[in-house]
């Protein structure tokens, strides 16, 4: 779905999960992303959280086609070159594929010969597409991504469509 309440061409947004009146959300995730998304109505967070300069970090998981050597992991945490300038520096480890993930819909692409592995990306700059066009530029494209965090806010147990007021 997207991440806003309306939209012109019809596709599903926010408003089919919140009922909620005078939300907004604080950021955004990519139509083929998934995650935590933050709604508040409190303009000065909203802005603390995705202001870049107030370098708040949002940290993703990413499961990434092939294996990542130790050097392509150093590549990412000093930061990447893009067609828009170098990445800042990355919070970037390997991790174990992440316990109790629900489904994705639709699925991703499975290739039995290519295996894949999973990081942990924090980020305290917010580009457009940023970790899918990092792992992407070291040679290993992101298959799933999911935003566990916004600093202090944390995705934990909450699936697909649930929400929790804080």
């Amino acid at each position: 779905m997207l991440c806003q309440f309306t939209d012109a061409g019809g596709r599903p947004t926010l408003a089919r999960h919140v009922s909620v009146a005078g939300v907004y959300p604080a950021g955004r995730l990519d139509r083929d992303s998934e995650g935590l998304v933050l709604l508040t109505d409190d303009g000065a967070l909203q802005a603390r959280l995705t202001d870049p300069r107030h370098e708040v970090e949002k940290t993703y998981w990413a499961q990434v086609e092939g294996r990542p050597s130790p050097e392509v992991l150093e590549r990412l945490r000093r930061g990447v070159l893009l067609k828009d300038g170098r990445t800042r520096p990355a919070r970037v480890r390997l991790i174990d594929e992440p316990p109790g993930l629900w489904p994705r819909d639709p699925p991703i692409r499975r290739r039995a010969s290519i295996p894949a592995a999973w990081l942990e990306i924090g980020l305290r700059e917010g580009r457009n597409r940023q970790v899918r066009r990092m792992t992407a530029a070291v040679g290993h494209p992101t298959l799933r991504l999911i935003r566990i965090a916004i600093g202090p806010y944390e995705l934990g147990g909450l699936g697909p469509g649930e929400s929790r007021e804080e």
